[in-house]
């Protein structure tokens, strides 16, 4: 038989009941299914199954050799599944000259260059991806030039959701929307322990110097 494609990028899925295998683009990992081929051995061994089940004995022992038709996946009817399988994914692959990888045509091979994505990339996408880039950068600069905390008391704690009732509390609530608990979490002193509101310097019940 002659040789065979795909010999790096495949799996193979084949059982005692058939043959079947996925191989993978070597860029995008992309996997194409072959269609499944019965196999006549894997057949026959199902059917001693099924008799030896219903009625034992002779039959039960012949359901025994499934373990040497496993065996047997690996032999010439395996190949020529195989080989069969490659013919049918084959059009959707192209092999780069350059570097060698097995690459999808569809979307890792570029046809301009005649090379995988890998040696020549598609330069419109990658204009697109920069550009992509570059906004997103800059929204990240514009942004860090904005005052976002201008008007927050950071000396007021709050959580993200209600101690209550567990609404989620929209950023710098004083009053839960759901229930109306408070959500501001008093300091307490740690001298005389007192409930501290606002943002003292110091403690209006014992005067020592909140932390």
């Amino acid at each position: 038989m002659a040789n065979i494609e795909f010999t790096g990028n495949y799996d193979d899925l084949s059982t005692d009941r058939g043959y079947q295998f996925k191989f993978y683009c070597e860029k995008c990992g992309n996997g194409y299914l072959s269609s499944f081929q019965s196999s006549k051995l894997g057949l026959a061994a199902s059917a001693a199954s099924v008799a030896g089940n219903l009625f034992g004995g002779l039959f039960g022992r012949v359901s025994d050799t499934a373990y040497e038709i496993q065996r047997a996946v690996g032999g010439p009817a395996h190949d020529a599944a195989l080989k069969e399988a490659v013919a049918e994914i084959r059009p959707l692959f192209k092999q780069c000259t350059r570097c060698g990888r097995w690459v999808c045509g569809p979307v890792c091979f570029n046809e301009k260059a005649g090379l995988c994505e890998y040696c020549a990339p598609d330069m419109d996408e990658e204009i697109a991806s920069a550009q992509a880039e570059a906004a997103k950068q800059q929204a990240l600069e514009k942004a860090q030039q904005v005052d976002w905390m201008k008007g927050r008391d950071l000396g007021q704690v709050t959580g993200v959701a209600c101690k209550s009732c567990g609404a989620k509390l929209a950023s710098g609530a004083k009053f839960c929307p759901e229930c109306g608990t408070s959500t501001v979490v008093k300091k307490s002193c740690g001298g005389c322990g007192a409930q501290i509101e606002g943002s003292p310097r110091f403690c209006p019940e014992c005067g020592q110097k909140v932390a």
